[in-house]
């Protein structure tokens, strides 16, 4: 695992979120959790490089996300695409996930990345924003929440961008 300058990437944010999945994890060796995230972005606010996520209330995540300072996002190789399925279908609560998924828990920047991974970022939190039918001007997206189980936003600075 290298660590490099998040100014030397060369990626399409659009096909990085947008097409692949990737996984959002929080919390520290011994106590962390993940889950399979789509939606998200990278960008720069408050003079610093920035990584966006959403988790939804009812998600194990959003414990780990609320308890710990620094979160990461891990993105695979396709042939990691059955790990990242199980970690999206099946709660931390109930399995472990790694061990389930076949993948490796490591610490970069006092948070969980996964040894697997080939692109990660660690961020520190910066901001927590809910999601609700109140802030959503356009209601196309309501039918992402027919139960209103409505997402947070999270708005974390980049603190390591790490390559395999």
């Amino acid at each position: 695992m290298e660590k490099i300058d998040y100014k030397q990437l060369e990626l399409n944010p659009f096909t990085i979120i947008g097409e692949d999945d990737f996984l959002l994890s929080a919390g520290k060796s011994g106590d962390w959790n993940t889950m399979t995230a789509g939606w998200g972005g990278f960008g720069y606010i408050w003079g610093k490089p920035v990584a966006y996520v959403f988790v939804r209330e009812s998600r194990y995540t959003l414990e780990f996300m609320d308890k710990y300072d620094e979160f990461s996002l891990s993105f695979f190789p396709n042939e990691y695409r059955n790990a990242l399925t199980i970690c999206g279908t099946k709660s931390g609560r109930d399995i472990n996930k790694a061990a389930e998924a076949g993948i490796t828990p490591v610490e970069a920047d006092g948070t969980v990345v996964f040894e697997e991974a080939n692109l990660m970022f660690t961020c520190k939190k910066l901001s927590k924003t809910l999601i609700s039918k109140d802030g959503i001007i356009d209601p196309s997206p309501f039918t992402h929440y027919p139960q209103g189980d409505w997402h947070y936003m999270f708005v974390g600075e980049i603190k390591g961008v790490y390559i395999n």
